[in-house]
């Protein structure tokens, strides 16, 4: 069964889509339409999502007074008191609903993007290079999703109480700007869904043969500094608390990344060696030679924002 659907994938969808030795000028040319399909499709879905930008942006401001139980499935308000939003310019607001349906739209059109994407490489990709792609692409798509949605739920949460309550402890009034807010959750939301990207990006490399998983084993301590090195520039705040939200599920995906790595990694060439001895010494010893049999290795709004269409506190 497993051989019949490999054998229609190859015949149904990869051949038809070999490459026709296209010369430059066709390429550019299928790249423009391309290009404005998707951007025709992103404008249409930017058209709805801007329809509901005002409900959009309140559920950006669920995190800022509210902590996710997963117990319950429900978000719960902190104790932390109202925090009214500000716009500090004429067209901050209207910009910031821009910003955010236009985010929104481009993550709804993802799938079509990436499809768009893969027909223009696919041609000049060989067979198995296309097997590989295809679902780590599909995979990539889904770990930024991921990321996201954990930044969303659980990091934003945390780090927007730890900031707010700190300020509020040392006597300050909170009054944030509509603009760095969307900024700073819309940065943590992006950053995360990177962050969920770096187990791929190692299978990929090993995948490759650039490296392994006993190399990346052997680093691991300079994967925990970079994890805080990186963590410090990408973070919108110096606080340290910030630093360790972002560094910690940062390193934890960098062992993740080294089992994907031990589990599809590229065979190392000693090892395939190793494993073409024997073959070798029957067929010597199958034309009399005297070649000894040698062992095979094992490879190792002013109020306060709740949730929408949920009760008010």
């Amino acid at each position: 069964m497993l051989n019949k659907v490999n054998r229609w994938l190859q015949d149904s969808i990869f051949k038809p889509l070999e490459d026709k030795k296209m010369p430059v000028m066709e390429h550019l040319v299928e790249f423009q339409v391309r290009l404005t399909r998707a951007v025709i499709v992103v404008m249409v879905i930017f058209m709805g999502t801007f329809f509901y930008a005002d409900a959009l942006v309140k559920w950006l401001r669920v995190p800022l007074q509210n902590m996710f139980v997963p117990s319950n499935l429900t978000w719960e308000p902190t104790d932390l008191p109202t925090v009214p939003f500000v716009f500090l310019a004429p067209a901050e607001a209207l910009w910031q609903n821009i910003k955010v349906a236009g985010l929104c739209a481009i993550v709804l059109a993802m799938p079509y993007l990436l499809y768009e994407v893969w027909r223009f490489v696919v041609p000049g990709l060989h067979v198995q290079e296309r097997r590989f792609v295809g679902p780590f692409v599909c995979v990539s798509a889904l770990a930024f999703y991921a990321g996201a949605a954990f930044s969303f739920f659980f990091v934003l949460p945390f780090a927007l109480n730890f900031l707010i309550a700190y300020g509020v402890n040392a006597g300050f009034v909170p009054q944030i700007s509509i603009a760095q807010y969307v900024g700073f959750a819309l940065w943590f939301l992006m950053v995360f869904g990177l962050t969920f990207e770096v187990p791929l990006a190692l299978t990929l490399m090993a995948k490759l043969g650039w490296v392994d998983a006993p190399f990346l084993i052997q680093y691991w301590k300079w994967a925990l500094l970079g994890s805080f090195v990186i963590a410090a520039i990408l973070t919108p705040t110096p606080d340290p608390f910030n630093q360790t939200l972002m560094a910690g599920p940062m390193f934890l995906l960098y062992w993740v990344g080294i089992f994907g790595a031990k589990m599809f990694g590229k065979t190392p060439a000693s090892e395939t060696s190793q494993s073409g001895t024997p073959a070798m010494a029957m067929a010597g010893a199958g034309a009399g030679g005297n070649v000894s049999r040698s062992s095979v290795g094992k490879s190792s709004d002013d109020e306060y924002v709740g949730v929408p269409g949920g009760p008010r506190r």
